[in-house]
């Protein structure tokens, strides 16, 4: 019985659409990946354990993203010594455009590159921007999902800087 049981359990989690599976991660861990940026050093999501992570899916196409960048620039270089770390996850399938934009924002941040198995770890990053505030601890606090408030994802992120 608790081998079908786990089979429909399985069923239900495969067949769930993403924005549901997306939710469920808000008070969970955050998947660990690891990946290159564009410099070519090794980012480790857990490597910033014990910092607050702003991990933000963009692409150069995407409007909002565009006009959140700058503003995630102020907040690395203000909110830094608190503890903040920015992550910047390109959706994008090439890396010249990316690098291209970069050159005019100039991110004091770790940029690289995703893909869909990346995005599906996170829930399925169906459209941009995506942006998820991460704990000291690793643990999924808050999700953002396409054009946002920027003052409430900041208010988020000053609240966990405080509480930790």
């Amino acid at each position: 019985m608790k081998g079908a049981f786990r089979a429909v359990a399985a069923a239900v989690v495969l067949t769930a659409p993403l924005p549901l599976l997306a939710a469920r991660l808000v008070n969970h861990p955050a998947p660990p990946f690891a990946r290159s940026d564009l410099n070519g050093s090794r980012i480790t999501l857990s490597a910033y354990r014990g910092k607050v992570i702003l991990l933000n899916f963009w692409a150069t196409w995407c409007a909002p993203c565009r006009v959140e960048m700058p503003r995630f620039v102020g907040w690395q270089t203000r909110y830094g010594p608190r503890g903040l770390q920015i992550v910047a996850v390109s959706m994008d399938d090439d890396v010249d455009p990316v690098r291209t934009f970069l050159r005019g924002v100039q991110p004091n941040y770790p940029v690289l590159m995703g893909d869909a198995k990346l995005g599906e770890l996170y829930g399925g990053v169906l459209g941009l921007p995506v942006t998820f505030l991460i704990d000291r601890t690793g643990i999924i606090r808050a999700r953002f999902e396409g054009e946002t408030d920027l003052r409430a994802i900041e208010t988020r992120l000053c609240a966990l800087l405080q509480s930790q």
